[in-house]
């Protein structure tokens, strides 16, 4: 084991298997250097594990871990198409958090998957980013988060 890899073993973190998508797309396409994923649900084992508005039925703080578990996602990815060690740098980072009215903590809800890449890739995680709060998403789900990668 060796790169990333060997980071993420350290770290005790599994990438989880690459979720099936909800309609017709793929998890991540390569074009050139870049990948780019598909919008990750915080799917664990193949279920959202909490649904609903950050701000009313979800915490700012458990909707911060389920955009960690997006980031995951988002590994497996990638991990899928090019492997993890292929990565060479976070480019880009889009956070969606349903938000119920008045809700203004998106940058904090996003720092799940942001802290999650800083803590994997270090300097190599810093990276661009926008958190938007939105009216829905899909499946009811509270966080999508969306990321390019810069591949070997």
């Amino acid at each position: 084991m060796s790169g990333w890899s060997a980071r993420l073993a350290e770290l005790s973190i599994t990438i989880p298997p690459v979720v099936a998508p909800v309609a017709a797309y793929v998890p991540a396409v390569r074009t050139g250097n870049l990948v780019y994923t598909a919008g990750q649900l915080p799917m664990t084992d193949g279920k959202l594990p909490m649904a609903g508005k950050v701000g009313s039925e979800v915490s700012a703080d458990e909707a911060k871990a389920l955009a960690r578990q997006c980031a995951l996602n988002a590994l497996a990815a990638v991990d899928s198409l090019t492997g993890i060690d292929s990565v060479v740098r976070v480019v880009k980072v889009v956070g969606f958090v349903a938000s119920a009215p008045g809700f203004g903590g998106q940058p904090g809800v996003i720092n799940g998957a942001s802290e999650l890449f800083g803590d994997v890739f270090g300097d190599a995680g810093a990276h661009a980013r926008s958190a938007v709060g939105v009216s829905e998403l899909p499946l009811n789900a509270p966080v999508e988060v969306e990321v390019i990668f810069e591949v070997a």
